[in-house]
């Protein structure tokens, strides 16, 4: 199984266990020459995209963990984050000023409907923030941790802040507005299905069965002259022989050998582009010897062989991680000039040998042992099913068996691994980080203490339990100043913590796995226009679906 998808909102793209919306049909796939589908062309599109359990349940509340995935497509955020750049691109808010760095103001565009005919207004926007801080399991950005207070005057709505905090505006830009006049009256918004969604965007609820489900172009939509997609289909089951053989249009899947599957079922208009979109890396539990000893991180950090790993984890589509933090190349203009080979640490043994003897271990055979003589083993947790972190996680074991360690991986199915990860119940696991399109984000769930909850207490970020007042205070330096030279002068400081405390050891970028096909619709994100990541989930495809044009 191949994922990366967010698991919350606040830790974007952290690949900690939410799959991918394809169902594996086996390693070896037959492909037919044509791509012929009925569910396609004529203004229409078939996506891969949502998944049934094993049939849809009709949930479109934009609040619920368990929503319909195109419930996204048709209810909008003030602004739409690329995640790849950090860039936002206005829908309800014509934009944002940051009057001070306590004080945001959001202009609300003028001219929008809801789609039963009702007048948009920033009351919509003050209901909202409103309605997910009496209902705290709605805030699933967890955006009232930043907000003190919000109110409206005219179309201007202004957040006033709990401190300083320069990263809340895009944080509080992201999240999706819904209409007062319709759900003021719902008396359980968490439990609410909302099976008949009112909403601002460029699509509107079409048919639903328990086996497919369409949307249908919002013909009043603010800037429907954009939307060229005249209906989207979503199946319940999306098998890759599905995507390959009947025609899709676009789909979110690592597919092997993709160049003869995907590509040769047609040659000629199916592509796919597969960027960055997180980091994946080895975490150490720094609460537990002899995880906690900076020594003993650096001879794992140095034994490893990075771009075998990223090799045999995803078959060459992604690149060695760098030690740096940052997700490359995507943050590459906050790249320090000072870290020693961009961050990228090449395997190293007799540094590791001597970086292991200092934490005191010793060669005895063919094995390492500490000063007692007892052999030095180790237990890396992986998710069962994650298919390419085993086969990476494997790669990893052969290399440090070479050097005398016996390695052991751990394989609770999904939730346990949550779990596990969560409650820092692991002496080492594999887990994503980044891809939040805001580095200060990136790095603050990664460093901030204040994450740092006991082994045993459920933790929502900084899973390894890091702790440095230093990189506290830099942190909160980071989250107050305006100042963009500022700012990557203190990323670099954060830069050298990664690259040399090694809180985490990187290994390899996660992939975005996008598959288009342009037969039908042109101008899909790559790596030359790269406007928005290829993901089907989230607000993205509102970035896409505003950009495609009839071939």
């Amino acid at each position: 199984m191949k994922h990366m998808r967010g698991r919350t909102a606040r830790m974007v793209l952290a690949v900690v266990g939410v799959a991918a919306v394809i169902t594996t049909a086996g390693c070896s796939l037959s492909t037919k020459a044509s791509n012929n589908n009925s569910g396609s062309g004529s203004g229409s599109m078939l996506i891969a995209a949502d998944t049934g359990s094993p049939t849809f349940a009709r949930n479109f509340n934009p609040f619920s963990p368990s929503k319909r995935t195109a419930t996204t497509y048709m209810y909008e955020p003030l602004e739409v984050m690329n995640t790849l750049d950090g860039t936002l691109t206005p829908f309800l808010a014509t934009g944002y000023k940051l009057k001070d760095p306590k004080t945001v103001d959001f202009t609300v565009r003028s001219g929008v409907k809801w789609s039963d005919g009702k007048d948009f207004t920033a009351d919509d926007v003050v209901y909202t923030f409103e309605l997910i801080k009496k209902n705290a399991a709605l805030d699933s950005q967890g955006v009232w941790q930043h907000i003190d207070s919000v109110s409206a005057s005219g179309n201007t709505v202004t957040f006033h802040l709990k401190e300083a905090d320069v990263p809340a505006a895009s944080i509080i830009a992201q999240q999706i507005i819904v209409p007062k006049h319709v759900w003021s009256s719902v008396k359980d918004p968490v439990a609410y299905t909302n099976d008949k969604p009112v909403v601002t965007g460029p699509y509107l609820l079409g048919d639903f069965t328990g086996n497919q489900y369409t949307l249908k172009k919002n013909a009043s939509y603010w800037q429907a002259d954009k939307v060229a997609v005249d209906k989207l289909t979503f199946p319940a089951s999306n098998t890759q022989l599905d995507v390959v053989n009947n025609g899709y249009d676009w789909a979110y899947s690592f597919i092997t050998d993709v160049q003869n599957t995907w590509v040769k079922a047609d040659k000629q208009h199916n592509t796919y582009w597969f960027p960055p979109g997180g980091t994946i890396a080895l975490l150490p539990n720094l609460t537990k010897a002899p995880f906690n000893n900076l020594d003993f991180r650096e001879g794992i950090s140095y034994a490893l062989d990075r771009d075998k790993i990223a090799t045999d984890a995803e078959q060459g589509y992604v690149k060695a991680a760098g030690q740096s933090g940052l997700l490359l190349p995507n943050q590459q203009a906050w790249l320090s000039s000072s870290l020693p080979n961009g961050g990228a640490i090449s395997q190293d043994t007799s540094k590791a040998m001597a970086a292991f003897a200092k934490a005191g271990y010793a060669k005895q055979g063919d094995k390492l042992v500490d000063k007692s003589g007892k052999p030095l083993t180790l237990t890396i947790t992986t998710a069962n099913g994650y298919t390419d972190w085993l086969q990476g996680l494997q790669t990893v074991q052969s290399q440090l068996k070479a050097i005398g360690i016996a390695v052991t991986l751990n394989q609770p199915q999904p939730a346990a691994y949550n779990q596990a990860l969560n409650n820092g119940a692991f002496d080492m696991i594999i887990t994503g980080f980044g891809g939040t399109g805001s580095v200060f984000q990136d790095y603050n769930n990664l460093l901030n203490s204040a994450f740092a909850k006991p082994v045993g207490t459920s933790a929502t970020a900084n899973f390894e339990r890091f702790s440095d007042p230093q990189v506290d205070a830099l942190l909160s330096q980071l989250k107050t100043t305006t100042d963009v030279g500022k700012q990557k002068q203190i990323a670099a400081q954060l830069q050298q913590t990664v690259y040399t405390k090694l809180p985490v050891i990187s290994m390899f970028y996660g992939g975005l796995w996008g598959l288009f096909s342009d037969k039908h619709f042109t101008g899909w994100p790559s790596e030359s226009n790269p406007y928005a990541p290829p993901n089907t989930w989230n607000s993205t495809p509102l970035l896409i679906l505003t950009h495609l044009k009839k071939a």
